[in-house]
């Protein structure tokens, strides 16, 4: 690792932030909002977007500094075990095919911004609302943490922050300003910000994959030694060469599975959603996102090529800025470390600003202040962003970085529990509202005591999302575990609370809402009844 700064690559990479950052407070006057002063602007863009914009969101969205930094880095540390997240990747978008465009239908009529909005006007249930709401929270602040991880890395690749003995502050100071940046241009732009800067991001992280899958294995003498090194390394290792131990498949096929069903889930992913201005929009990006899936296939094997390049370091995530580092002339170095800190910021910003919508659409309003009006929602949901951050970056600062997967895989056994509730709920208004939150609750408790209970050599707690299957004795994906668990419950209370008649909440959809276009006759986004006849 290169002991001094980078200053080639540091001046590329500034260069590029500062771009985005001017894009990023420019953002405010493109699409410039009739009404600034709402969640329905600062929150969703206006409702406004269309195909393209909306690919590159989703994308900039979905595929972030983790995928970048941290799936690679699972393949160089654990071998093709890491390359989970393509095939739940793949296995995601017919599914989201399935449903997507009937939540944005529904949220459009109804003037929806976050999927509790959704759950507590299907169900008639506040407290079910409460809990999609605080699940949502609780699973993008590791998210969110993990996006800070990522600029970290580069950051210590390219010898910015000192060593490990300099003063904290110091250290952490980068990382810091890239935070208040980042805090400052989501509170003045909301999601436009993300919305634009996320051509950039995806427009690097593509050229970054493609001279990096052509150039570094030429290098590097050819992809016969890259996976040849590469088998050498799991085999010494007992972990199975270029494909999972027998032992580990039922990890691998339950955690790509659970990952797919919880992806789309994140408040971040439906924020992005529900910023588009049709359904059809929504119908066209799920047939064109897989192209993203292709791209993280390729960008997995950098795992495999730092094993061949002989890259050493005693964090995982560092493997592939390192990669970078040794392979790249300088400034292209600069370009790659670019694409992973832009590819951190886009994420981040969105996700900051779906959680804020949670705390404000379905807590502040529901449950604190009722009859605040737009100007109040935004106020806050402004606030909130920053907290979140915040938390964020508190997060980071204090955990252990070896191990920042595994928060984000907790994050995912908590959001998984909210499938039953949302997904369900599109289709059939069959699940009573008490027996989703019970389904919701065990699934829950289950999943985290599940995951605390895991130990791993650096960690005595949280060390890890596998645990044995009850019933079966494979180890597989808690989260998955925890799902049927909450479904089982929700089913059986479902026929139990029905057969004593317990008061099932009202319905305010009807069946043709979910189906509703823009373009509809008839079809308006209905304000909430505590800010009807104010301006919006």
């Amino acid at each position: 690792m290169n002991d001094g700064v980078n200053g080639v690559a540091l001046t590329v990479f500034i260069l590029f932030f500062l771009a985005v950052t001017v894009m990023g407070f420019l953002a405010a006057r493109w699409r410039k909002a009739e009404n600034e002063h709402s969640l329905d602007e600062w929150g969703l863009g206006g409702r406004s977007f269309g195909t393209w914009v909306t690919w590159f969101l989703l994308g900039g969205d979905l595929y972030t500094a983790y995928t970048f930094v941290a799936v690679p880095a699972a393949i160089y540390a654990a071998g093709a075990a890491g390359f989970f997240a393509v095939p739940y990747t793949i296995l995601v978008y017919p599914l989201i095919f399935t449903f997507l465009p009937r939540l944005w239908s529904v949220s459009h009529k109804h003037g929806y911004v976050t999927t509790s909005d959704f759950v507590r006007g299907r169900f008639g249930s506040k407290g079910l609302s409460l809990a999609v709401a605080v699940t949502g929270i609780l699973a993008t602040m590791p998210y969110i943490a993990l996006q800070l991880v990522g600029i970290q890395a580069v950051l210590d690749v390219m010898g910015v922050g000192g060593g490990e003995n300099t003063n904290w502050f110091v250290k952490d100071l980068p990382l810091l300003i890239a935070f208040g940046v980042l805090a400052a241009y989501t509170y003045s732009s909301g999601l436009r910000a993300p919305a634009l800067i996320a051509f950039v991001k995806d427009t690097l992280i593509y050229i970054v994959i493609a001279v990096a899958i052509i150039y570094i294995p030429i290098k590097l003498g050819g992809f016969d030694d890259v996976f040849g090194a590469a088998s050498e390394k799991y085999t010494a290792a007992k972990a199975g060469g270029l494909v999972p131990l027998e032992a580990g498949q039922w990890t691998y096929a339950t955690l790509a599975l659970g990952s797919a069903l919880a992806l789309f889930m994140y408040p971040h992913s439906i924020t992005a959603t529900l910023s588009s201005r049709s359904r059809e929009v929504i119908r066209r990006n799920t047939t064109i996102l897989p192209l993203y899936s292709l791209m993280l296939g390729l960008l997995a094997l950098l795992g495999f090529m730092a094993i061949a390049a002989g890259v050493k370091v005693t964090n995982p995530q560092l493997a592939i800025p390192q990669l970078f580092e040794d392979m790249f002339p300088d400034w292209f170095a600069g370009v790659a470390f670019a694409a992973i800190g832009i590819g951190a910021l886009v994420p981040a910003a969105i996700m900051s600003i779906a959680a804020a919508n949670l705390f404000t659409r379905n807590i502040y309003k529901d449950f604190i202040k009722p009859d605040a009006t737009p100007a109040q929602e935004t106020k806050v949901s402004k606030l909130v962003s920053l907290l979140v951050k915040v938390g964020a970056l508190v997060f980071v600062l204090t955990m252990d970085k070896t191990v920042a997967i595994n928060f984000q895989l907790l994050g995912g056994i908590w959001i998984l529990q909210t499938f039953p509730a949302l997904v369900g709920g599109l289709f059939t208004r069959w699940f009573h509202r008490w027996a989703l939150l019970a389904g919701w609750a065990v699934g829950m408790i289950y999943g985290t005591f599940a995951a605390y209970g895991v130990a791993s050599p650096t960690q005595k707690h949280f060390g890890g999302s596998a645990k044995e299957i009850p019933g079966i004795g494979e180890i597989g994906y808690i989260g998955l575990t925890a799902f049927v668990l909450n479904v089982v419950v929700t089913v059986v209370l479902t026929f139990v609370l029905k057969a004593l008649k317990a008061p099932e909440g009202v319905d305010e959809t009807s069946p043709e809402d979910y189906t509703a276009d823009a373009g509809d006759p008839g079809v308006e986004v209905e304000l909430p009844p505590a800010t009807a006849g104010a301006t919006h």
